[in-house]
């Protein structure tokens, strides 16, 4: 498989098929509405960051799509159905906000990723061949490979990160939704993230991801949304926010230090995979 294919930062969707599209619709839990308002279509083929401040609604936009909240009002259509009629739901790939995998798992890279088969296996939950084939693709699109053995407690935070994208690839989904993929580890290893979703580019994979570090990304995505008070405040490519951006944040500067676009710092040197405190680690 080859790595070497860039995408435009807002280049086109690869395809005009809808795949998520909302209509004024409003999310939160219980009655209680935390995003209200929302209208935003996705194309096959798009790569969207959804960028704000802390407690602004943008993993609960995430939820909503993922079904995992109440969608209090408007309309939410996935793949040309309305969201209550998706049956599939296997066609959405979730990798949930969490820093590491729980020190106290006691599994393999493989199990884990495994575990991503589930909504695809027959009613016995038995794994055939043709599952472990696609476990360890997932594992190999990761770059992981080679620790498919590994308990993931031994991992390091980079890598744990992977397993869960690995996790979310084995049920084959056609849009994939990720929220902070790369909080928590370092720059290197964002880059490391970078280059994994840069390959799931080449699959055709949509993704939409909910992040504070959009250097690391930039060279991948088509859309940049911003969500802030409940509400998208801005939805367009990478250039019209770069141009727009001091309005966009005007009254949330100090939030968004870290979402600035710029060069790619040099990774010449030193090993991708580790976190600061586990750097002895292959």
């Amino acid at each position: 498989m080859t790595t070497d294919v860039s995408r435009t930062a807002g280049a086109p969707p690869s395809s005009d098929e809808v795949v998520i599209d909302l209509h004024r619709a409003a999310f939160g839990y219980g009655e209680r509405a935390v995003l209200t308002d929302a209208t935003l279509t996705i194309h096959r083929g798009e790569i969207v960051a959804v960028v704000g401040p802390n407690g602004s609604g943008k993993s609960t936009l995430m939820k909503g799509i993922l079904g995992l909240n109440e969608q209090v009002a408007g309309s939410v259509t996935l793949f040309g159905v309305p969201s209550q009629d998706l049956h599939e739901r296997a066609r959405l790939g979730y990798v949930p906000q969490r820093h590491t995998l729980s020190a106290s798992v006691r599994a393999t890279a493989e199990e884990i990723v495994a575990t991503g088969r589930l909504p695809r296996i027959n009613w016995l939950g038995r794994l055939r061949a043709t599952d472990r084939q696609i476990v360890a693709r997932s594992l190999e699109v990761v770059g992981l490979a080679d620790r498919a053995a590994t308990e993931v407690s031994t991992l390091s935070g980079g890598q744990q990160r992977r397993v869960l994208i690995a996790r979310a690839l084995a049920g084959q989904p056609d849009v994939l939704i990720m929220d902070e993929p790369t909080a928590g580890v370092d720059a290197a290893s964002q880059h490391v993230l970078a280059d994994v979703l840069e390959r799931l580019v080449e699959r055709d994979v949509t993704m939409l991801i909910v992040t504070h570090e959009l250097g690391a990304l930039e060279r991948l995505l088509t859309r940049i949304v911003v969500v802030d008070g409940g509400h998208i405040r801005f939805d367009g490519t990478p250039a019209a926010y770069v141009a727009q951006r001091d309005a966009v944040h005007h009254d949330h500067d100090s939030h968004h230090h870290d979402l600035e676009l710029g060069p790619r710092p040099s990774l010449a040197q030193g090993p991708l995979d580790t976190t600061r405190d586990d750097r002895s680690r292959p």
